[in-house]
């Protein structure tokens, strides 16, 4: 007799529907830039704690020793903690050999910092004007935003970068091609404008309406992370499953597939330059 009962298989396969919808939800969530387009959106504080309004993190990428797929992790150091990987690469770098060193370098370190924003016009998704979304960017436009902050610009802006009012100034995020990477350089804020379509009986609710930030980050513990560096690096066990990303893809990253590999292994083809291209700081 079966022991998989028709109601058991229903709530399994509910389950992983349920979890399938949860992570499209939250890629959806960010707002996804591309080269040769501008983006005009407010940037919101959170009300309820406002030391929440950036998450500040750093992650690693780098494409696995063992698959050839792309491993990305969030590290510790994010919050203060040991960093196995960090240690790995300071242990290779200080007294591992030329060859030892050379790998070592394909484990990108990246530092970036997520905000929520207001979409006022997003010129490739319209469905997403209106609507609160996440903002992930890197160093460039980290300063310009700290430059607006307490920079020189403070005394003109300040406050007002965080306010839906007509005294409050959008941000235009301006993304060209440097060479073979994006650069944000030009992006600015703007002079004191109204919102179109948002008026004082939306400010609240949009406010209330920002997104958990640090929900959107995949934590892995000490062993874990350590797990990580013998499967993908070191390449000292068989690997089954293919890493999911830990955070939603940025810019125009493809969104990862997360499958079984029924213990086949895919020849490692570490392409740094695309690596680099897809971790590279905003």
């Amino acid at each position: 007799m079966n022991s998989i009962t028709n109601s058991m298989f229903e709530s399994i396969k509910s389950a992983l529907t349920k979890e399938n919808s949860n992570t499209s939800n939250k890629i959806k969530d960010f707002l996804r830039t591309e080269v040769g387009n501008t983006y005009t959106v407010r940037l919101l504080p959170n009300i309820k704690d406002p030391s929440k309004t950036f998450l500040h993190y750093y992650s690693y990428g780098w494409n696995s020793f063992s698959t050839g797929q792309l491993v990305t992790a969030v590290s510790p150091t994010t919050w203060n903690q040991r960093d196995p990987i960090a240690e790995e690469r300071y242990r290779i770098l200080r007294n591992g050999t030329d060859k030892e060193k050379e790998k070592a370098k394909g484990i990108v370190r990246t530092e970036r910092w997520m905000v929520n924003c207001y979409v006022i016009n997003d010129p490739v998704n319209e469905e997403n004007n209106n609507k609160v979304k996440i903002l992930r960017f890197g160093r460039q436009l980290h300063k310009i935003i700290m430059d607006a902050m307490e920079g020189e610009e403070a005394e003109e802006l300040g406050p007002r970068i965080f306010d839906l009012s007509p005294k409050g100034v959008n941000f235009k995020i301006k993304v060209e091609k440097q060479g073979d990477y994006p650069t944000y350089v030009s992006s600015k804020f703007t002079t004191p404008k109204e919102v179109e379509g948002l008026d004082e009986d939306a400010f609240d609710k949009t406010y209330k309406s920002v997104f958990d930030l640090e929900s959107y980050l995949t934590v892995k513990s000490y062993d874990e992370l350590k797990d990580l560096l013998n499967k993908h690096y070191h390449c000292n066990e068989d690997v089954d499953v293919v890493e999911k990303e830990d955070v939603a893809p940025v810019s125009n990253a493809p969104t990862p597939v997360v499958k079984t590999e029924s213990k086949q292994k895919v020849a490692a083809t570490a392409d740094d330059e695309s690596l680099k291209k897809l971790l590279d700081d905003l």
